[in-house]
C-alpha cells in the first residue's frame, strides 16, 4: 500500500514539474547542437557566392530565390536583393505571367529552353516551365520577404516600364485568375506533376505543356497561391476588397475538393481531362509530403490535422527507408509512369528526399508548437549537411546526396528553421 502511495506521488511530481525542465533541456540542446552551428556557418558561406539555384544551375530561379532571399539578406545589401527581384518584373509577360528564371544572355545554351527576351531587361534571357503554376506566387512571396527583412516598402512604388511593382504584383495574380483558374472547382490548375515538381509524365523532359498534357488541380499550386494572396494583401492593404473573397473561396474549395477527410490527407490530383496513368492505378494511395507542408503554411490544416500529417510522414520515412521527412512522397509512382528517365521510383521528384521542402515542414512544426518533434525531425537534415559538407539538392532513400552540392534553397530553409529554434529561448 505504501509502495503504491509513493508511486502515485512520484508520478504526480514528474507529471507536474518537467515541462519547464524539458523546455530548458531542449534550449540547451539547441544551443550546443554541433550540426546547427555547422549548418548556419555553411549556409552563409554558400549564399555569398551568388543567386543561382545551385552549382548545377546557371539560372536564378524565383521558386528557389523565394526560399533563400532571407538568408541572402544576411550577406548582401538591399539593393542587390532588389535588383534580382526587379529582373523578374522587367521580364514579365504581356499577360502578366512570371518567368521561372533568368540567365545572362552570353551563357544561354541550346539545351532545350525556348528562351524569353524583354526590351526592359537586355542583359538576360528568361525561361518558364509551363507545366507548373507557382512562379507568380513565388515572386509575390519573395517580394514580401524582401520587404520584411529590409523594410524597403519603396520597392512597391518602383516603376518598371509603364507599371509600378505594386501594379505588376496584382497583374501576376490576374494572370493566374485569367489563365490558370478553373471555374468549376474554383481552384488553380496546371499540368500533372509529382507533388510540387515541374516534370509532367508525358514527355522525355517534361517541363513544357504539350498536346499530350493532362491538366490537373493539386494542393501545392493552390497553397502557394493562398500564401501569395495573404502576402499581397498585407503589402497592399487597398487590394483586400478584390482579393480577400477570392482567397477565402480558394481556401474553402481546397478543403472541399482536395482534402480527403476519411484518410486525413490531400488527394494527389483532380483531373480535368483524364489521367495520364493506367485506369487501375490508385493514385490516392500516394501521400504528398511537400504539398502538405506548404498547405500547413497556408493555414489549411488544424493543429490536430498537422499532428496526424507528421505521424503519416514519419511512418512513410520508416516504410521507405528514407533519411528524413523531406521525402517527396510515399509510395512513389511506379517505374515507367514518367517518360523522364530521372523520375524512376525514389528518383528526383518521384520520391527523392528534398530538404528544400522538409525544412519548410520543420518551420511549420515550430510555428504550431510541435517544437520537440521539429527538433527530432530536423536532426537528419542538418547531420547530412556536415556529413556531406554541403547542401545537396536531394537524397536517395539510402541517404546518398544527389544533384547540386550548393543548393541554396536547402540552405535557406534550414537556416530559417535554426533561427526559429534559437528564437524560442526569448519566448
Amino acid at each position: 500500500m505504501k509502495t503504491t502511495f509513493f508511486l502515485i506521488i512520484l508520478l504526480a511530481i514528474t507529471s507536474c514539474t518537467p515541462k519547464s525542465t524539458q523546455n530548458q533541456e531542449l534550449i540547451q540542446q539547441i544551443k550546443s547542437n554541433e550540426y546547427f552551428a555547422f549548418t548556419k556557418k555553411k549556409a552563409l558561406e554558400i549564399v555569398k557566392t551568388g543567386f543561382n539555384a545551385g552549382d548545377g544551375y546557371g539560372e536564378v530561379w524565383i521558386r528557389d530565390y523565394n526560399t533563400f532571399i532571407e538568408l541572402s539578406s544576411e550577406v548582401f545589401n538591399a539593393d542587390v536583393l532588389k535588383e534580382n527581384l526587379l529582373v523578374f518584373f522587367k521580364m514579365q509577360g504581356g499577360d502578366g505571367n512570371i518567368i521561372d528564371g533568368f540567365i545572362p544572355k552570353e551563357k544561354v545554351s541550346g539545351h532545350g529552353y525556348d528562351y524569353i527576351y524583354s526590351d526592359l531587361e537586355p542583359r538576360y534571357a528568361g525561361h518558364k516551365n509551363t507545366v507548373e503554376t507557382d512562379q507568380e506566387s513565388s515572386l509575390i512571396q519573395a517580394v514580401y520577404k524582401y520587404v520584411q527583412v529590409t523594410g524597403d516598402k519603396a520597392i512597391l512604388d518602383k516603376k518598371v516600364g509603364d507599371k509600378t511593382v505594386a501594379e505588376r504584383l496584382e497583374w501576376a495574380m490576374d494572370f493566374l485568375m485569367n489563365n490558370r483558374y478553373n471555374k468549376k472547382y474554383g481552384l488553380l490548375w496546371g499540368a500533372t506533376t509529382a507533388d510540387w515538381g515541374d516534370v509532367q509524365p508525358e514527355h522525355d523532359w517534361g517541363v513544357y505543356i504539350t498536346k499530350n498534357t493532362h491538366y490537373a488541380i493539386d494542393i501545392y499550386d493552390n497553397a502557394m497561391f493562398l500564401i501569395a494572396l495573404d502576402n499581397l494583401m498585407e503589402l497592399l492593404p487597398k487590394t483586400k476588397n478584390k482579393w480577400l473573397q477570392i482567397r477565402n473561396q480558394v481556401a474553402e474549395n481546397t478543403r472541399k475538393y482536395l482534402w480527403d477527410e476519411a484518410n486525413q490527407k490531400f488527394i494527389p490530383h483532380i483531373y480535368l481531362d483524364g489521367s495520364p496513368f493506367p485506369a487501375d492505378f490508385n493514385e490516392n494511395e500516394i501521400y504528398y509530403h511537400g504539398g502538405t507542408a506548404v498547405a500547413i503554411e497556408a493555414g489549411l490544416l488544424s493543429k490536430e490535422e498537422i499532428e496526424i500529417s507528421l505521424e503519416k510522414m514519419v511512418a512513410n520515412v520508416k516504410a521507405s527507408g528514407a533519411g528524413s521527412i523531406g521525402l517527396t512522397m510515399y509510395p512513389p509512382y511506379p517505374k515507367g509512369f514518367y517518360k523522364n528517365k530521372g523520375m524512376y521510383p525514389y528518383g528526383y521528384q518521384n520520391g527523392g528526399d528534398w530538404t528544400w521542402f522538409g525544412g519548410r515542414m520543420i518551420q511549420q512544426l515550430i510555428k504550431y508548437g510541435f517544437v520537440e518533434e521539429a527538433y527530432q525531425q530536423m536532426q537528419p537534415m542538418v547531420k547530412r549537411v556536415k556529413d556531406n559538407d554541403g547542401f545537396f539538392e536531394w537524397y536517395t532513400v539510402e541517404n546518398k546526396p544527389k544533384g547540386s552540392g550548393t543548393f541554396r534553397g536547402s540552405a535557406g530553409v534550414l537556416y530559417k528553421a535554426i533561427l526559429m529554434f534559437e528564437e524560442l529561448e526569448d519566448k
